[in-house]
């Protein structure tokens, strides 16, 4: 890298066009704000001094600094007046500015140091170049007349004519002077425009009349000289950055069945041999380790996962996955979830500020807070860990090959013994010993008749009184039949035989 002695990021402007409350250089690509894109970019190239210029919603955009580059100075332009005055402010806050000084909006989170460099080179020889690209709509930008590769002058989508608005090639808002130069051609700038502002992109002019060489240099690959003014270029930076990101994962030998629906921040750690599903989301300082397949459909922020571990559709924040580990579908790891080695968090399990120990399981529809279970228990269907008492969180330890009932509810603060076992259906309030097992259930008594008198219209009752009325009916058409044989066979008995007439 060429030496540069000082670097100038733009990032005073409100961003009126991306409509949000959140100030533009703070918008994130990749999980990364677009400002510290732009400051990560100029490490590489080692500036003896970082100045960002900083204005609308100061205050958010200097606790970002003050967190994530501390050794950056920020200079406070109180009242935007372009960018030419922006960087006049900048070179009265800035001590013994000699040699290089670059100057960038900070809302290019896509150009590489590798291009930078190539800038600086130019500045080097001429004491003043230009970043420009070639873009196949170059609606919004400022125009760059030039003569051969001597920029004669950049005019302002605003100020520009119709014929020179036919021009292509674009200023990317990305400049290298000589300081001394620099300085000298910011005093003579003015604000004759029609929007009344110092642009930085009239030293160009200034410096032609004083016969210095201002030097293009075309940005080979144009996507990198992208801005940011709205949503919809916010989205489509994301896309390309991704895209980056993901390929640049897949060479290091993670595999993805549809890169396409696969995001990763750009503060994600992954080993070779991780195998993300569709769908996944990985975001924050989520690692994961060799032979573990994420997704599909799963969510994981600031989460850590071990090796040769399985997550399928879940969902995972600030949790801590061990080695061969099952986890999902469909479930919810909560902050401070900490699964061990050879652990199973399964279907519907919620967990939230709890440890599972080694080759502990929580198969299925469960809820776990505020616990410590131990090694090799296993926690039965439909177990609540009622951790809250309606003022107090409480919490409920769990020893060594426990083995919880399902449908257990164990009230905290409580304590479950090695080896216990609790039955089924349980309500535990007390401690249990290791080895008993904890029951605690009713005696179960059964009311004959009440739903008959307490829910006399649904439909069991209903279907009841029908059948009890076919039943009827076919009772006494049977008892009608038996009548009428009854009394045939008595009228029988009563006709004289002929035997007796006979004897008459």
């Amino acid at each position: 890298m060429t030496n540069l002695n000082a670097a100038i990021v733009l990032a005073a402007g409100e961003g009126k066009r991306m409509n949000s409350a959140t100030p533009k250089v703070l918008h994130q690509v990749c999980g990364v704000p677009i400002l510290g894109h732009v400051l990560n970019t100029l490490k590489e190239l080692k500036p003896q001094q970082n100045v960002v210029v900083i204005g609308h919603q100061k205050e958010l955009v200097k606790n970002y600094l003050d967190q994530d580059f501390k050794k950056i100075q920020t200079v406070v332009q109180t009242k935007q007046k372009g960018t030419g005055h922006a960087v006049q402010t900048a070179l009265a806050a800035m001590k013994n500015v000699k040699g290089l000084v670059l100057v960038m909006a900070a809302d290019t989170p896509l150009l590489t140091s590798e291009t930078l460099n190539q800038l600086v080179k130019a500045a080097k020889n001429s004491k003043a170049a230009v970043l420009t690209a070639d873009l196949p709509d170059a609606t919004g930008y400022g125009r760059v007349v030039k003569e051969d590769s001597k920029i004669l002058r950049i005019v302002e989508h605003a100020d520009a004519s119709d014929e020179e608005l036919e021009i292509t090639e674009i200023n990317t808002g990305v400049y290298v002077f000589d300081a001394e130069i620099l300085k000298n051609a910011v005093t003579k700038l003015g604000s004759n425009n029609k929007q009344g502002e110092i642009y930085l992109t009239d030293v160009v002019e200034v410096l032609n009349s004083q016969n210095e060489n201002v030097t293009a240099v075309v940005c080979e690959n144009y996507v990198e000289a992208l801005g940011i003014n709205d949503q919809a270029q916010l989205a489509i930076a994301q896309q390309i950055k991704q895209q980056q990101i993901n390929e640049s994962w897949m060479l290091h030998g993670v595999s993805m069945r549809n890169p396409e629906s696969i995001i990763i921040d750009l503060t994600v750690s992954l080993d070779s041999d991780v195998h993300l599903e569709s769908n996944t989301q990985l975001l924050g300082t989520t690692s994961i380790s060799a032979g573990s397949t994420i997704g599909p459909d799963t969510y994981l922020k600031d989460c850590e996962v071990g090796q040769n571990s399985q997550v399928l559709k879940t969902t995972g924040i600030e949790a801590k996955i061990g080695n061969n580990a099952q986890v999902g579908p469909y479930t919810y790891l909560r902050p401070g979830t900490k699964l061990k080695d050879g652990t199973k968090a399964g279907a519907y399990v919620e967990i939230k500020n709890s440890t599972i120990g080694e080759g502990s399981k929580v198969p299925h529809l469960s809820y776990v807070g505020d616990a410590t279970i131990g090694i090799e228990s296993n926690i039965g269907a439909a177990t609540v860990f009622v951790n809250y008492d309606g003022v107090e969180k409480h919490k409920t330890v769990v020893g060594d090959f426990v083995k919880i009932g399902s449908d257990t509810m164990l009230v905290a603060p409580v304590k479950i013994g090695d080896g216990a076992y609790t039955a089924a259906g349980s309500v535990i309030t007390e401690n249990v010993p290791a080895g008993a097992l904890g029951v605690e259930r009713t005696k179960q008594r059964n009311i004959e008749g009440w739903v008959a008198r307490k829910r006399p219209n649904s439909k069991y009752v209903k279907s009841q009184k029908k059948t009890a009325k076919k039943s009827t009916k076919k009772k006494v058409k049977t008892t009608k039949k038996a009548t009428k044989v009854s009394k045939t066979k008595s009228n029988k008995a009563k006709r004289p035989t002929r035997s007796n007439k006979k004897k008459k």
